[in-house]
């Protein structure tokens, strides 16, 4: 499929707005190349965003207007929220929602608002950047948004929700310890139905290293229940094997495992800087102690980093399949799977040889890429491509020619 500048490369000069619209509006689809598909994608969802922040813009001076008219905070919320209830055709909960979320993009955080209407983020990163910095006071969280800016314009929700989380734990570690202690607290277990006749069973709220370790025994049991004969997936496993263990008690030997990354200055409790919980994402300083001071019998893995923390030391063999020196070193580097936007864990991808050992590429660290098995098999398919590049990160290439900076380095 050919690829290359497409004849609607003007759509990303155009901010949102009129004359963006304007140029939507004569586009003719049938006749656009792939290429040309994808931008025009693009500039129709930062031309939505910025319809989405004059709605939500809306939506916070109706409540303005009515607490003018009103004199009265709690009578102006109720009247908002049931004003855009009606056309928005939302129950009360979620037109309180809307208007709690009009609020804080256009009220107490407008910069959120302001990328929204630039068409720099969308609603989703929007809510992620409201509901991340909801905990501190409006002049830090304003200060936080405003630095995290340009990460939140090429991060997807998850990623920036994970740089988010990090930031809060780091910023005031007394107040992420409370905070945590509180949630933790509410700890609980729900059943609910679907509509399709099948039931949700969750446990909410759950201390991470329990939760991390408990789906780490899941997936080491559901793997040993795969036999030749059974054509169950292994997320079909992996439920039974939950439900087994529930009704049952279970049966093998093989534990959960954790794998945490921290520095040693948290663990001698030097500092509070967060660790990193491998499947999880980070954790205040506290638990990771505790997390560490847990591992009496278990295997204990160091990294030794570069002088920025980001880049561990790497080396290599002639050899098809990598050691487990050099997975671990890879795991190191990329915690997750390097393909755009994803976040499954390392530890259970598959090692990708940047060119194919059978064409010359060697087994080393820096020619090996973790892959999660789906993005694994849209790459030999040649649906992507990808190289890294000096700063540490990799350049990926879609099928339709576009390209995406990316890495599989903790946020």
């Amino acid at each position: 499929m050919e690829s290359g500048v497409g004849v609607m490369e003007g759509l990303e000069g155009l901010e949102p707005g009129v004359e963006l619209a304007t140029a939507l509006a004569q586009v003719e689809a049938d006749s656009l190349s792939p290429f040309d598909r994808v931008s025009v994608l693009a500039a129709c969802q930062r031309q939505v965003a910025h319809y989405q922040a004059q709605a939500y813009e809306q939506i916070a001076s109706l409540y303005a207007a009515f607490i003018f008219e009103d004199g009265d905070f709690e009578l102006a919320w109720d009247g908002t929220a049931s004003e855009i209830a009606a056309p928005l055709h939302l129950t009360r909960r979620a037109a309180e929602y809307e208007l709690d979320l009009a609020l804080e993009i256009h009220s107490r955080l407008p910069r959120i608002g302001e990328l929204l209407r630039q068409g720099r983020i969308d609603l989703r990163r929007a809510r992620v950047l409201a509901r991340g910095t909801c905990h501190l006071d409006p002049e830090t969280a304003s200060e936080l948004v405003t630095e995290l800016a340009e990460l939140a314009a090429r991060s997807t929700p998850t990623q920036l929700e994970a740089v988010l989380r990090k930031r809060g734990l780091a910023h005031d570690p007394g107040a992420a310890q409370r905070r945590y202690e509180e949630a933790v607290k509410n700890r609980r277990v729900q059943l609910e139905g679907t509509v399709e006749g099948t039931a949700h069973l969750s446990a909410l709220d759950l201390p991470p290293e329990l939760a991390v370790k408990a789906m780490a025994r899941i997936c080491s049991l559901a793997e040993v229940a795969r036999i030749p004969g059974d054509h169950r997936t292994l997320n079909e496993l992996r439920a039974d094997v939950y439900l087994d263990l529930l009704l049952k008690g279970g049966e093998g030997k093989k534990p959960g495992v954790i794998h945490l990354h921290v520095d040693l200055a948290t663990l001698a409790e030097l500092n509070q800087h967060p660790g990193e919980l491998v499947g999880y994402g980070p954790v205040i300083a506290d638990i990771a102690r505790q997390i560490a001071a847990q591992q009496h019998q278990g295997e204990w893995r160091w990294t030794l980093d570069d002088a920025t923390g980001s880049h561990p030391l790497t080396n290599g063999l002639v050899r098809r399949r990598p050691t487990s020196a050099q997975r671990r070193r890879v795991e190191a580097l990329n915690p997750t799977c390097i393909h755009p936007g994803c976040r499954a864990p390392a530890i259970r991808a598959d090692l990708d040889h940047r060119i194919e050992w059978a064409k010359g590429g060697p087994t080393r660290t820096d020619h090996l890429g973790p892959f999660c098995r789906h993005h694994h098999i849209l790459r030999h398919q040649g649906q992507w491509s990808y190289r890294p590049i000096p700063n540490g990160d990799y350049l990926f290439q879609s099928r339709t020619g576009h390209q995406y900076t990316t890495s599989g380095r903790s946020p």
